[in-house]
Protein backbone atom coordinates (compact mmCIF):
# COMPACT_ATOMS: atom_id res chain seq x y z
CA UNK A 1 0.00 0.00 0.00
CA UNK A 2 2.72 2.40 0.90
CA UNK A 3 4.38 1.66 -2.57
CA UNK A 4 1.37 2.16 -4.73
CA UNK A 5 0.93 5.50 -2.61
CA UNK A 6 4.29 6.58 -3.20
CA UNK A 7 4.91 5.61 -7.03
CA UNK A 8 1.39 7.09 -8.11
CA UNK A 9 1.94 9.86 -6.48
CA UNK A 10 4.90 10.60 -8.39
CA UNK A 11 3.04 9.83 -11.44
CA UNK A 12 0.14 12.23 -10.60
CA UNK A 13 2.91 14.87 -10.17
CA UNK A 14 4.91 13.72 -13.52
CA UNK A 15 2.10 13.00 -15.87
CA UNK A 16 2.45 15.57 -18.58
CA UNK A 17 -0.59 16.66 -19.17
CA UNK A 18 -2.43 16.32 -15.68
CA UNK A 19 0.35 17.05 -12.83
CA UNK A 20 2.51 20.00 -12.89
CA UNK A 21 3.33 20.16 -16.29
CA UNK A 22 -0.31 20.30 -17.31
CA UNK A 23 -1.14 24.11 -17.40
CA UNK A 24 2.27 25.71 -17.60
CA UNK A 25 2.67 23.56 -20.50
CA UNK A 26 -0.83 25.22 -22.66
CA UNK A 27 -0.24 28.43 -21.11
CA UNK A 28 3.20 28.34 -22.52
CA UNK A 29 1.87 27.03 -26.12
CA UNK A 30 -0.99 29.76 -25.96
CA UNK A 31 0.51 32.64 -25.02
CA UNK A 32 4.42 32.14 -26.37
CA UNK A 33 3.23 30.74 -29.76
CA UNK A 34 -0.54 31.72 -29.99
CA UNK A 35 -1.77 28.17 -30.91
CA UNK A 36 -5.71 27.67 -30.76
CA UNK A 37 -7.16 25.28 -28.93
CA UNK A 38 -7.27 22.06 -32.06
CA UNK A 39 -3.57 22.70 -32.70
CA UNK A 40 -2.74 22.13 -28.71
CA UNK A 41 -4.83 19.23 -28.34
CA UNK A 42 -3.52 17.57 -31.43
CA UNK A 43 -0.11 18.36 -30.81
CA UNK A 44 -0.26 16.89 -27.04
CA UNK A 45 -2.32 13.88 -28.44
CA UNK A 46 1.13 12.77 -28.62
CA UNK A 47 1.83 12.55 -25.60
CA UNK A 48 -1.10 9.55 -25.03
CA UNK A 49 0.67 7.60 -27.77
CA UNK A 50 2.84 5.71 -24.86
CA UNK A 51 -0.01 5.04 -22.58
CA UNK A 52 -1.85 3.52 -25.36
CA UNK A 53 1.20 1.13 -26.22
CA UNK A 54 1.26 -0.07 -22.61
CA UNK A 55 1.04 -3.34 -23.17
CA UNK A 56 4.33 -3.89 -25.21
CA UNK A 57 6.00 -1.99 -21.75
CA UNK A 58 3.22 -5.22 -19.83
CA UNK A 59 4.81 -7.80 -22.49
CA UNK A 60 8.52 -7.03 -22.22
CA UNK A 61 8.37 -7.31 -18.51
CA UNK A 62 5.97 -10.90 -18.69
CA UNK A 63 8.08 -12.36 -20.78
CA UNK A 64 11.84 -11.13 -20.35
CA UNK A 65 13.03 -10.85 -16.49
CA UNK A 66 16.03 -8.81 -16.01
CA UNK A 67 18.59 -9.72 -13.89
CA UNK A 68 16.24 -12.26 -12.03
CA UNK A 69 12.93 -10.06 -11.74
CA UNK A 70 10.08 -9.08 -14.03
CA UNK A 71 9.28 -5.57 -12.17
CA UNK A 72 12.32 -4.37 -10.50
CA UNK A 73 14.79 -3.58 -13.25
CA UNK A 74 12.15 -2.09 -15.37
CA UNK A 75 11.19 0.53 -12.76
CA UNK A 76 14.74 1.23 -12.00
CA UNK A 77 14.85 2.33 -15.77
CA UNK A 78 12.03 4.16 -16.49
CA UNK A 79 12.42 6.37 -13.47
CA UNK A 80 16.19 6.97 -14.42
CA UNK A 81 14.84 7.90 -17.66
CA UNK A 82 12.22 10.01 -16.42
CA UNK A 83 14.61 12.47 -14.61
CA UNK A 84 16.72 13.11 -17.79
CA UNK A 85 13.45 13.54 -19.68
CA UNK A 86 11.98 16.23 -17.09
CA UNK A 87 15.59 18.01 -16.85
CA UNK A 88 15.92 17.98 -20.61
CA UNK A 89 12.79 19.60 -21.19
CA UNK A 90 13.45 22.31 -18.03
CA UNK A 91 16.62 23.59 -20.56
CA UNK A 92 13.98 23.40 -23.80
CA UNK A 93 11.94 26.35 -25.60
CA UNK A 94 11.50 25.61 -29.15
CA UNK A 95 7.87 23.85 -29.77
CA UNK A 96 9.86 21.45 -32.37
CA UNK A 97 11.79 20.26 -29.42
CA UNK A 98 9.69 20.38 -26.44
CA UNK A 99 7.15 18.02 -27.73
CA UNK A 100 9.06 15.14 -28.44
CA UNK A 101 10.83 15.66 -24.79
CA UNK A 102 7.30 15.90 -23.23
CA UNK A 103 6.83 12.53 -25.45
CA UNK A 104 9.84 10.88 -23.74
CA UNK A 105 8.72 11.70 -19.68
CA UNK A 106 5.34 10.49 -20.97
CA UNK A 107 7.34 7.37 -21.78
CA UNK A 108 8.94 6.98 -18.80
CA UNK A 109 6.22 7.38 -16.86
CA UNK A 110 3.58 4.78 -18.96
CA UNK A 111 6.41 2.10 -18.55
CA UNK A 112 5.96 2.70 -14.82
CA UNK A 113 2.85 3.11 -14.41
CA UNK A 114 2.13 -0.70 -16.25
CA UNK A 115 5.02 -2.34 -14.32
CA UNK A 116 2.86 -0.92 -11.28
CA UNK A 117 -0.15 -2.30 -13.12
CA UNK A 118 1.44 -5.57 -13.06
CA UNK A 119 2.12 -5.53 -9.80
CA UNK A 120 -1.40 -4.49 -8.42
CA UNK A 121 -3.26 -6.93 -10.39
CA UNK A 122 -1.04 -9.63 -9.31
CA UNK A 123 -1.78 -8.70 -5.41
CA UNK A 124 -4.99 -8.09 -5.60
CA UNK A 125 -6.31 -11.14 -7.40
CA UNK A 126 -3.67 -12.83 -4.74
CA UNK A 127 -5.42 -11.02 -1.83
CA UNK A 128 -8.55 -10.51 -3.26
CA UNK A 129 -8.23 -6.51 -2.82
CA UNK A 130 -8.49 -5.10 -6.43
CA UNK A 131 -10.65 -2.35 -5.78
CA UNK A 132 -8.80 -1.42 -2.57
CA UNK A 133 -5.14 -1.31 -4.29
CA UNK A 134 -7.18 1.11 -7.62
CA UNK A 135 -8.63 2.97 -4.59
CA UNK A 136 -5.35 3.84 -2.89
CA UNK A 137 -3.41 4.24 -6.51
CA UNK A 138 -6.03 7.07 -7.52
CA UNK A 139 -6.49 8.53 -3.88
CA UNK A 140 -2.41 9.09 -3.64
CA UNK A 141 -2.75 10.55 -7.20
CA UNK A 142 -5.25 13.30 -6.56
CA UNK A 143 -3.33 14.21 -3.86
CA UNK A 144 0.24 15.10 -5.29
CA UNK A 145 -1.79 16.28 -8.23
CA UNK A 146 -3.81 18.83 -6.08
CA UNK A 147 -0.45 19.78 -4.79
CA UNK A 148 0.94 19.94 -8.02
CA UNK A 149 -1.62 21.98 -9.85
CA UNK A 150 -1.92 24.21 -7.55
CA UNK A 151 2.00 24.71 -7.82
CA UNK A 152 1.28 25.08 -11.39
CA UNK A 153 -1.02 28.23 -10.56
CA UNK A 154 1.45 29.30 -8.84
CA UNK A 155 4.21 29.37 -10.79
CA UNK A 156 2.20 30.89 -13.71
CA UNK A 157 1.31 33.83 -11.64
CA UNK A 158 5.17 34.53 -10.51
CA UNK A 159 6.88 33.73 -13.66
CA UNK A 160 6.94 34.37 -17.47
CA UNK A 161 5.25 31.45 -19.61
CA UNK A 162 8.84 29.94 -20.39
CA UNK A 163 10.26 30.68 -16.70
CA UNK A 164 7.03 28.69 -15.52
CA UNK A 165 7.29 26.37 -17.75
CA UNK A 166 10.39 25.38 -16.98
CA UNK A 167 10.53 25.62 -12.57
CA UNK A 168 7.86 22.69 -13.20
CA UNK A 169 10.12 20.60 -15.33
CA UNK A 170 12.85 21.15 -12.32
CA UNK A 171 10.11 20.36 -9.76
CA UNK A 172 8.80 17.03 -11.78
CA UNK A 173 12.60 15.80 -12.56
CA UNK A 174 12.67 15.62 -8.48
CA UNK A 175 9.65 13.34 -8.00
CA UNK A 176 10.54 10.02 -9.82
CA UNK A 177 14.27 9.44 -7.54
CA UNK A 178 11.59 8.69 -4.56
CA UNK A 179 10.29 5.68 -6.46
CA UNK A 180 13.91 4.31 -6.90
CA UNK A 181 13.96 5.23 -3.01
CA UNK A 182 11.11 3.23 -2.07
CA UNK A 183 11.80 -0.32 -4.54
CA UNK A 184 13.11 -2.44 -1.22
CA UNK A 185 9.16 -2.22 -0.28
CA UNK A 186 8.42 -4.73 -3.43
CA UNK A 187 8.63 -8.18 -2.48
CA UNK A 188 9.24 -9.77 -5.84
CA UNK A 189 9.64 -13.29 -6.42
CA UNK A 190 12.59 -14.20 -8.94
CA UNK A 191 11.53 -15.13 -12.40
CA UNK A 192 14.42 -16.56 -14.60
CA UNK A 193 13.98 -17.31 -18.57
CA UNK A 194 13.32 -20.97 -19.17
CA UNK A 195 11.31 -22.33 -22.02
CA UNK A 196 8.80 -24.19 -19.65
CA UNK A 197 8.03 -20.83 -17.91
CA UNK A 198 8.13 -18.79 -21.57
CA UNK A 199 6.02 -21.66 -22.99
CA UNK A 200 3.36 -20.92 -20.28
CA UNK A 201 3.44 -17.19 -20.26
CA UNK A 202 2.86 -17.77 -24.17
CA UNK A 203 0.27 -19.70 -23.45
CA UNK A 204 -1.06 -17.53 -21.48
CA UNK A 205 -1.13 -14.18 -23.84
CA UNK A 206 -2.57 -16.58 -26.16
CA UNK A 207 -5.56 -17.37 -23.50
CA UNK A 208 -6.20 -14.37 -23.20
CA UNK A 209 -6.23 -13.19 -27.02
CA UNK A 210 -9.05 -16.09 -26.79
CA UNK A 211 -11.30 -14.42 -23.95
CA UNK A 212 -14.12 -13.26 -24.78
CA UNK A 213 -14.92 -11.22 -21.74
CA UNK A 214 -11.89 -9.21 -21.52
CA UNK A 215 -12.45 -8.46 -25.43
CA UNK A 216 -15.84 -7.22 -24.37
CA UNK A 217 -14.65 -5.55 -21.23
CA UNK A 218 -12.44 -3.44 -23.61
CA UNK A 219 -15.22 -2.44 -25.77
CA UNK A 220 -17.40 -1.55 -23.00
CA UNK A 221 -14.39 0.20 -21.04
CA UNK A 222 -13.76 2.40 -24.57
CA UNK A 223 -17.70 3.25 -25.25
CA UNK A 224 -17.67 4.53 -21.42
CA UNK A 225 -14.67 6.95 -21.57
CA UNK A 226 -15.38 8.12 -25.34
CA UNK A 227 -17.13 11.33 -25.42
CA UNK A 228 -15.83 14.65 -26.50
CA UNK A 229 -13.69 16.29 -24.31
CA UNK A 230 -14.53 19.26 -22.55
CA UNK A 231 -10.52 20.27 -20.96
CA UNK A 232 -9.22 22.24 -23.52
CA UNK A 233 -12.40 24.31 -24.73
CA UNK A 234 -13.04 24.78 -20.79
CA UNK A 235 -9.75 26.44 -20.60
CA UNK A 236 -10.25 28.71 -23.42
CA UNK A 237 -13.72 29.22 -22.13
CA UNK A 238 -12.48 29.89 -18.44
CA UNK A 239 -9.52 32.39 -19.86
CA UNK A 240 -10.98 34.17 -23.06
CA UNK A 241 -15.01 34.40 -22.13
CA UNK A 242 -15.23 34.08 -18.14
CA UNK A 243 -11.87 35.85 -17.16
CA UNK A 244 -10.73 34.12 -14.44
CA UNK A 245 -6.93 34.45 -13.84
CA UNK A 246 -4.44 31.37 -14.62
CA UNK A 247 -4.11 31.40 -10.57
CA UNK A 248 -7.83 30.44 -9.76
CA UNK A 249 -7.74 27.94 -13.22
CA UNK A 250 -5.06 26.34 -11.39
CA UNK A 251 -6.27 26.43 -8.05
CA UNK A 252 -9.85 24.67 -9.69
CA UNK A 253 -7.74 21.97 -11.05
CA UNK A 254 -6.50 21.05 -7.03
CA UNK A 255 -10.69 21.66 -6.17
CA UNK A 256 -11.05 18.70 -8.60
CA UNK A 257 -8.38 16.45 -7.72
CA UNK A 258 -9.66 16.94 -4.05
CA UNK A 259 -13.25 15.79 -5.32
CA UNK A 260 -11.16 12.95 -6.35
CA UNK A 261 -9.98 12.31 -2.53
CA UNK A 262 -13.58 12.87 -0.72
CA UNK A 263 -14.49 10.32 -2.79
CA UNK A 264 -11.82 7.98 -2.40
CA UNK A 265 -12.44 8.58 1.61
CA UNK A 266 -16.37 7.80 0.92
CA UNK A 267 -15.37 4.77 -0.74
CA UNK A 268 -13.15 4.04 2.00
CA UNK A 269 -16.03 4.62 4.50
CA UNK A 270 -19.01 3.34 2.43
CA UNK A 271 -19.36 2.38 -1.04
CA UNK A 272 -16.78 -0.60 -0.81
CA UNK A 273 -19.57 -2.33 0.46
CA UNK A 274 -21.46 -1.75 -2.82
CA UNK A 275 -21.85 -4.72 -5.10
CA UNK A 276 -19.18 -3.89 -8.04
CA UNK A 277 -22.39 -3.85 -10.75
CA UNK A 278 -24.04 -1.38 -8.58
CA UNK A 279 -20.64 0.29 -8.17
CA UNK A 280 -20.48 0.96 -11.69
CA UNK A 281 -23.93 1.79 -12.37
CA UNK A 282 -24.17 4.73 -10.32
CA UNK A 283 -20.53 5.89 -12.14
CA UNK A 284 -22.29 6.08 -15.19
CA UNK A 285 -25.51 8.23 -13.57
CA UNK A 286 -22.65 10.43 -11.51
CA UNK A 287 -20.71 10.99 -14.35
CA UNK A 288 -23.84 11.94 -16.79
CA UNK A 289 -25.23 14.44 -14.11
CA UNK A 290 -21.81 15.66 -13.06
CA UNK A 291 -21.04 16.34 -16.66
CA UNK A 292 -24.44 18.37 -17.46
CA UNK A 293 -23.21 20.40 -14.23
CA UNK A 294 -20.92 22.39 -16.50
CA UNK A 295 -24.22 23.84 -17.98
CA UNK A 296 -24.21 25.83 -14.53
CA UNK A 297 -20.28 27.25 -15.31
CA UNK A 298 -20.80 31.55 -14.50
CA UNK A 299 -18.54 32.57 -11.89
CA UNK A 300 -15.75 31.60 -9.72
CA UNK A 301 -18.05 30.20 -7.08
CA UNK A 302 -20.61 27.78 -9.38
CA UNK A 303 -17.41 26.43 -10.88
CA UNK A 304 -15.55 25.54 -7.30
CA UNK A 305 -19.04 23.55 -7.06
CA UNK A 306 -18.92 21.70 -10.52
CA UNK A 307 -15.11 20.74 -9.85
CA UNK A 308 -15.43 19.13 -6.72
CA UNK A 309 -18.46 17.38 -8.28
CA UNK A 310 -16.76 16.25 -11.43
CA UNK A 311 -13.61 14.76 -9.19
CA UNK A 312 -16.21 12.89 -7.41
CA UNK A 313 -17.93 11.46 -10.45
CA UNK A 314 -14.37 10.91 -11.65
CA UNK A 315 -13.25 8.97 -8.92
CA UNK A 316 -16.11 6.45 -8.67
CA UNK A 317 -15.81 5.95 -12.11
CA UNK A 318 -11.84 4.97 -11.82
CA UNK A 319 -12.65 2.59 -9.34
CA UNK A 320 -15.76 1.06 -10.94
CA UNK A 321 -13.44 0.61 -14.13
CA UNK A 322 -10.60 -0.20 -13.17
CA UNK A 323 -11.79 -2.96 -10.63
CA UNK A 324 -13.65 -4.43 -13.87
CA UNK A 325 -10.38 -4.19 -15.77
CA UNK A 326 -8.20 -5.90 -12.97
CA UNK A 327 -10.62 -8.85 -12.54
CA UNK A 328 -10.58 -9.51 -15.87
CA UNK A 329 -7.22 -10.26 -16.65
CA UNK A 330 -6.15 -13.64 -17.35
CA UNK A 331 -3.12 -15.04 -14.59
CA UNK A 332 0.52 -15.34 -16.04
CA UNK A 333 0.09 -12.15 -18.18
CA UNK A 334 -1.34 -9.62 -15.53
CA UNK A 335 1.63 -6.96 -16.92
CA UNK A 336 -0.12 -7.29 -20.70
CA UNK A 337 -3.89 -7.65 -19.92
CA UNK A 338 -3.90 -4.81 -17.61
CA UNK A 339 -1.96 -2.76 -19.82
CA UNK A 340 -3.67 -3.33 -23.24
CA UNK A 341 -7.31 -2.54 -21.19
CA UNK A 342 -5.56 0.39 -19.99
CA UNK A 343 -4.14 1.29 -23.37
CA UNK A 344 -7.66 1.15 -24.66
CA UNK A 345 -8.82 3.49 -21.92
CA UNK A 346 -5.64 5.59 -22.54
CA UNK A 347 -6.65 5.90 -26.31
CA UNK A 348 -9.95 7.46 -25.64
CA UNK A 349 -7.86 10.54 -24.66
CA UNK A 350 -6.42 11.89 -27.14
CA UNK A 351 -9.61 10.93 -29.64
CA UNK A 352 -12.35 12.78 -26.91
CA UNK A 353 -10.13 15.81 -26.29
CA UNK A 354 -9.80 16.76 -29.95
CA UNK A 355 -12.81 15.35 -30.59
CA UNK A 356 -14.33 17.84 -28.35
CA UNK A 357 -11.72 20.67 -29.40
CA UNK A 358 -13.01 20.20 -33.15
CA UNK A 359 -16.54 20.25 -31.94
CA UNK A 360 -16.06 23.48 -30.37
CA UNK A 361 -13.64 25.43 -32.80
CA UNK A 362 -15.69 24.20 -35.96
CA UNK A 363 -19.21 23.05 -35.43
CA UNK A 364 -20.78 24.95 -32.33
CA UNK A 365 -18.76 28.21 -33.05
CA UNK A 366 -17.17 28.32 -29.50
CA UNK A 367 -20.57 27.83 -27.91
CA UNK A 368 -20.03 25.27 -24.97
CA UNK A 369 -23.32 23.83 -23.86
CA UNK A 370 -23.75 22.35 -27.04
CA UNK A 371 -20.84 20.45 -26.20
CA UNK A 372 -21.68 19.79 -22.97
CA UNK A 373 -25.17 17.91 -24.03
CA UNK A 374 -23.51 15.40 -26.22
CA UNK A 375 -20.49 14.80 -24.01
CA UNK A 376 -23.51 14.14 -21.44
CA UNK A 377 -25.27 12.00 -23.33
CA UNK A 378 -22.40 9.78 -24.88
CA UNK A 379 -21.73 8.95 -21.58
CA UNK A 380 -25.22 8.29 -19.94
CA UNK A 381 -26.07 6.02 -23.21
CA UNK A 382 -23.56 3.22 -21.69
CA UNK A 383 -25.73 2.21 -19.24
CA UNK A 384 -27.98 0.11 -21.59
CA UNK A 385 -24.97 -1.95 -21.92
CA UNK A 386 -24.52 -2.72 -18.16
CA UNK A 387 -26.32 -6.08 -18.22
CA UNK A 388 -24.06 -7.96 -20.21
CA UNK A 389 -20.70 -7.29 -17.88
CA UNK A 390 -19.91 -9.62 -15.06
CA UNK A 391 -17.26 -9.68 -12.52
CA UNK A 392 -15.12 -12.77 -11.76
CA UNK A 393 -17.08 -12.66 -8.00
CA UNK A 394 -20.29 -10.86 -7.93
CA UNK A 395 -20.40 -10.01 -4.12
CA UNK A 396 -19.35 -6.33 -2.93
CA UNK A 397 -16.08 -5.26 -3.04
CA UNK A 398 -12.95 -6.60 -1.70
CA UNK A 399 -12.54 -7.17 2.21
CA UNK A 400 -9.14 -6.22 3.60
Amino acid sequence: MWFFAIVYAVEGIGQAKAGILGQPVTWFLKQVWHWDPVRISVALAALDVPWVIKPLWGAISDFVPLFGYRRRPYLIIANIGAVAAFVTLALTEDPGTLIPVLVMTAVAMAVSSTLCGAILVETGQQHNSNAHLVNQQWLWFNIAQMLSVLAAGYLIEVFSPTGALHAAAWIAAVAPLTVLGSLWLIHEPRAGIDLAAFRARLGALLVAFRTRNLWFVAAFLFLYYFSPGLGTPLYFEMTDRLGFSQGFIGLLASINAGGWILAGLLYRVWLHRLPHMALLRLSIVGGTLATLGYLLLSSPASAVAIWICNGMAAMIMMVATMTLAADACPRGVEGFAFAGLMSVLNLTYPLHDALGSLLYEHVFHRELAPLILVSAATTGVVLALTPLISFRSGAGAEAT
